[in-house]
């Protein structure tokens, strides 16, 4: 399943950097452009506009002019015919007729200038700014889609390349689905529960009658109570199994129970608080790597965003230390009793036991610890030596990985290298080569064998 949501991850992650990005820059572009041919339409416009305003006005004052031409031409007409008029007033009449005909006539060579103008303007307005407007918002458009075409065939191309990988993903998630036995799985729910106490015998008869507190005889003839009559007689006992009364005497440290059990629920206990601690530690180190990453691209996120997380993962780090440290107290106490127990607290490998000591309380051969594998990535400085750690086993490149980012390792599909430390979870596999190269590769693109 890691393997998997690794797989759906880099999809993810080439969806944001390949695609999402490129297109909204690109977007950007576009609308700029788009708006530029807006202006340059919006502008073509309005000076149509304003030629159409120059002709109509031209077209107005040849109108006015023209109507008092006509006015003074009847005018001097009048007076001519007037027998009261004088000569003067004639004159005057005709000059002023003539001046009014000679400006009229000049709106009227206006307006044929501005009419031919405009029709010029229209036409070029129709036929050649609006055209050539539209073909470039229409290639505009075009090429918006083209781009859009290479994201689809980008994210199909990234979909083919992991296939495969996904395929041996569902196919290990059937082989595992398939092996699950759940009988196994009920009796190892019933090793982990069951108890450590005898099944208890029967009970004496007690003879009141003849005033013997406590009778040994099992062949008495007296009737034998019910269990329901024994248990409301003995209602002050507590009967373990089926008593709530019993709970009150649970302990955080399981002395209520009897010895080998307690130090199996000690020990579970413990397995417990190793695999959450191991939990947080990988959350921790993956929320160190995003800010990281943050920090690097920060179109990606906000570093900052990131703190209180970290600060809750610390203090829940720190919370599962002193816990661990309290149970391991208690473990080596409860392991104590008889033979005893050689116990490091920090010895500790990546499943959560310890390597001196073997599943079943028993001493096992090896009496120092393998730090290579340590739980706790800072102790890997404190103890880091000058001599490589040695391989944990074996694996083969199923795939060909590039190795591009920083802490990881190329290699090419086929090829063999060591392994020097195992997945913890976050899908990651450290190896090295034999020219001594170390770095992490997915765990997913190579079959890997530990040793035992």
């Amino acid at each position: 399943m890691n393997d998997y949501a690794g797989q759906r991850e880099l999809i993810a992650e080439n969806m944001m950097m390949n695609i999402c990005i490129d297109l909204t820059k690109y977007l950007q572009e576009i609308k700029q452009e788009r708006k530029t041919y807006l202006m340059e339409a919006k502008k073509a416009q309005q000076n149509l506009e304003s030629t159409y305003k120059q002709l109509d006005s031209s077209k107005k004052r040849f109108e006015r002019e023209w109507r008092e031409a006509e006015r003074a031409a009847q005018y001097a007409e009048k007076t001519d015919q007037d027998i009261n008029a004088t000569k003067a007033d004639v004159e005057k009449a005709k000059q002023q007729a003539h001046m009014r005909a000679h400006v009229a006539e000049e709106c009227k060579n206006d307006y044929a200038a501005q009419l031919q103008k405009y029709n010029k303007e229209q036409q070029h307005f129709y036929f050649n700014d609006m055209p050539l407007i539209f073909n470039k918002l229409q290639d505009l458009d075009e090429r918006r889609v083209r781009k859009l075409a290479q994201g689809y065939n980008l994210f199909s191309d990234t979909e083919k390349n992991v296939m495969p990988i996904i395929g041996k993903c569902l196919e290990g998630i059937t082989k595992a689905g398939t092996s699950v036995n759940e009988r196994n799985d009920s009796m190892v729910i019933i090793e982990q529960n069951k108890s450590g106490f005898e099944r208890p015998g029967d009970l004496d008869f007690e003879d009141f009658s003849q005033g013997i507190n406590r009778a040994s005889s099992d062949t008495s003839l007296s009737t034998p109570k019910g269990p329901m009559d024994l248990l409301s007689k003995n209602r002050s006992k507590n009967f373990w199994l089926f008593s709530k009364r019993s709970k009150p005497t649970v302990t955080e440290d399981f002395t209520h129970l009897p010895p080998e059990q307690r130090r199996k629920r000690l020990q579970h206990k413990r397995d417990e608080i190793v695999k959450e601690l191991q939990k947080e530690v990988d959350q921790s180190e993956a929320l160190g790597k995003m800010k990281d990453v943050y920090e690097k691209n920060p179109q990606m996120g906000d570093p900052a965003s990131l703190a209180s997380q970290i600060t809750q993962t610390s203090q829940n780090i720190e919370r599962l230390r002193a816990e661990l440290n309290k149970y391991e107290t208690w473990l080596a106490e409860a392991g104590g009793r008889g033979d005893t127990l050689r116990y490091k607290p920090h010895a500790i490998n990546n499943n959560g036991s310890h390597d001196i000591h073997s599943p079943d309380g028993a001493h096992s051969d090896e009496s120092t610890p393998d730090t290579s594998q340590a739980i706790y990535a800072e102790f890997d400085d404190d103890f880091e030596d000058e001599e490589l750690a040695a391989p944990i086993g074996t694996c083969t490149a199923m795939y060909n990985f590039p190795g591009a980012s920083e802490g990881t390792i190329s290699m090419q599909e086929g090829e063999e290298l060591e392994v020097v430390e195992g997945d913890k979870g976050d899908g990651w596999t450290r190896v090295r080569r034999n020219n001594g190269d170390e770095g992490y590769i997915p765990t997913s693109y190579a079959t890997i064998t530990l040793f035992k």
